[in-house]
């Protein structure tokens, strides 16, 4: 059996996201999601619920934490988003143009290293999403007399020609709509955001003429029923729980302050996330799609961009909390197939190709230095002069727990705790499921739900903190009768200590801190 270059690329960068992921340990957040998420809920408080289902579940089944297991159905989901951004340029410029979409997407360090491997919702909504494209644009196709929408369309064969074939008359296949509403349900069902992108294919239709009559049809409403049925886990589970994870996304955009120069800063944040000399010819080909004359599948992968590149933009005007550069990433998901054939028509110019080879030379050296770096230390002097080491963040804090394990402080049915969220997902993925780990803080993300201190109340939780031991202590004070400060541990590596460990015993925990006890 002959391999494709195609098929190569995929199994290639798969193999190397397998090997990234075992030498490597999890994130905040990806730590986060580990601690918090091990139950199963139809949804939580931070996100939709598949990415938590798919690390959990990859846990269950393996029986084991490791970050390699965990990790796994996202790599592999990235996979299948290779495949489908291949299918998608390959209908928009042929099989060069395809082949060409994927290379720039696994170069691109906000999909090809951080969506493509770590434990996040981006994964499972890009899947979900750029299935939901290639389904869409199966049931745009026509239905007969062609090769099922293979085939790349050109400028000047535009939507109207479909219209009178057939593909548009019936509103298209009901099972391509089924399933490109089933496919938007899923990206959903990961993240939010999923809905601009979504929204951006009812633009489509608005603003395109030839396919404007559609709306009159069955198809785009069987599918939004679909997308619907898919995601109601979500609505059951806010109905349950107050609105909760809606009103907290929603804060997010609200404020007061202008900030002039922010969607400056989000454009060029976004710029580097993606890479600028990938961004800038997005850009471009983004703006020449709606020239007259342009396919409709091209002008339908850029009105699918548009609204979370443009909202994310404007939100960045007035929003109390900084526009995180990769909530935009969805939007320039959609042009990778755009790139792939501008690339393709210019694969033999030199340049192109230098480019290419650098980008990714540049890439996967940053994925090797950070991996050797977790594995042997061999940037440990030097990070050690900055405040805070990076390293602390990207590695598993498994020498506190084998401190722990050690002094005897760890016995069955151990309840610990941290004071926020961040700290309580890294130390509760290192003490691992046999420990319930709490989160003492007004803002305690999924632990709110998952671990509420109203449950433990009365009992003698081991406090575990990154600040002075005198701080750690006033901040435990109010949610205890009585605190007692036993000796400290280390977060390490290699022998270097990189952060020290306050170790507090407390005793008679409170359902709340004191001194809202009081004014209640």
């Amino acid at each position: 059996m002959r391999l494709t270059p195609i098929v190569v690329l995929i199994l290639a960068t798969t193999l190397i996201r397998f090997a990234f992921a075992a030498t490597t340990g999890l994130g905040v957040d990806e730590s986060y999601m580990i601690a918090a998420g091990r139950h199963f809920a139809f949804s939580y408080f931070d996100h939709p619920p598949l990415s938590w289902w798919l690390s959990h579940g990859a846990a269950v089944l393996v029986g084991a934490e490791a970050s390699v297991v965990v990790r796994a159905p996202f790599i592999l989901l990235f996979a299948l988003s290779q495949w489908l951004t291949f299918l998608i340029g390959r209908r928009v410029g042929g099989e060069r143009a395809g082949f060409w979409a994927v290379v720039a997407l696994n170069l691109s360090p906000v999909f090809g290293l951080t969506t493509g491997t770590w434990v996040l919702p981006d994964g499972p909504l890009d899947c979900g999403l750029l299935a939901a494209v290639a389904c869409l644009m199966r049931a745009l196709s026509p239905a007969e007399g062609c090769d099922g929408g293979n085939s790349p369309v050109t400028p000047g064969h535009d939507g109207g020609r479909w219209a009178n074939e057939g593909g548009l008359a019936d509103g298209g296949r009901i099972g391509w709509w089924l399933a490109a509403g089933a496919c938007a349900g899923l990206a959903m069902l990961s993240k939010y955001s999923a809905v601009l992108v979504i929204g951006g294919a009812f633009l489509f239709f608005l603003a395109t003429p030839s396919h404007r009559r559609l709306l009159a049809r069955s198809g785009p409403y069987l599918a939004v029923l679909a997308a619907a049925t898919v995601f109601s886990p979500v609505l059951i589970w806010n109905a349950r729980h107050g609105w909760a994870s809606f009103a907290f996304q929603g804060d997010r955009a609200l404020g007061l302050q202008f900030h002039p120069l922010a969607p400056l800063t989000t454009l060029g944040g976004e710029a580097l996330f993606v890479l600028p000399w990938i961004w800038a010819p997005m850009m471009l080909l983004l703006i020449r799609t709606f020239r007259a004359g342009a396919p409709w599948p091209d002008r339908l992968l850029a009105w699918l961009a548009i609204p979370p590149i443009v909202l994310f933009v404007v939100l960045s005007l007035w929003s109390r909390q900084r526009i995180l550069f990769h909530w935009a990433a969805p939007g320039y998901l959609m042009l990778f197939p755009l790139l792939g054939r501008a690339m393709a028509e210019r694969e033999g110019v030199p340049w192109v190709r230098r480019t290419v080879r650098v980008t990714a030379a540049l890439l996967l050296g940053a994925m090797l230095i950070m991996a050797t770096q977790i594995q042997l230390d061999w940037l440990g002097p030097g990070l050690a002069l900055l405040k805070r080491d990076p390293t602390l963040e990207g590695m598993n804090w498994a020498s506190v727990r084998d401190d722990l394990l050690a002094r005897g402080l760890l016995p069955a049915d151990t309840v610990a705790a941290a004071f926020n969220w961040r700290d309580a997902g890294k130390f509760g993925y290192a003490l691992g499921p046999a420990v319930r780990m709490l989160c003492l803080s007004g803002d305690a993300r999924e632990f709110r739900f998952t671990a509420p201190p109203a449950r433990f109340a009365g009992q003698t939780v081991l406090l575990l903190s990154l600040d002075p031991p005198a701080r750690a202590a006033a901040v435990a004070a109010p949610w205890f009768a009585s605190v007692d400060l036993l000796p400290g541990a280390s977060v390490r590596l290699q022998g270097r200590q990189l952060a020290p460990v306050t170790i507090l015993l407390g005793h008679g925990l409170r359902a709340t801190p004191q001194s809202e006890a009081g004014r209640s």
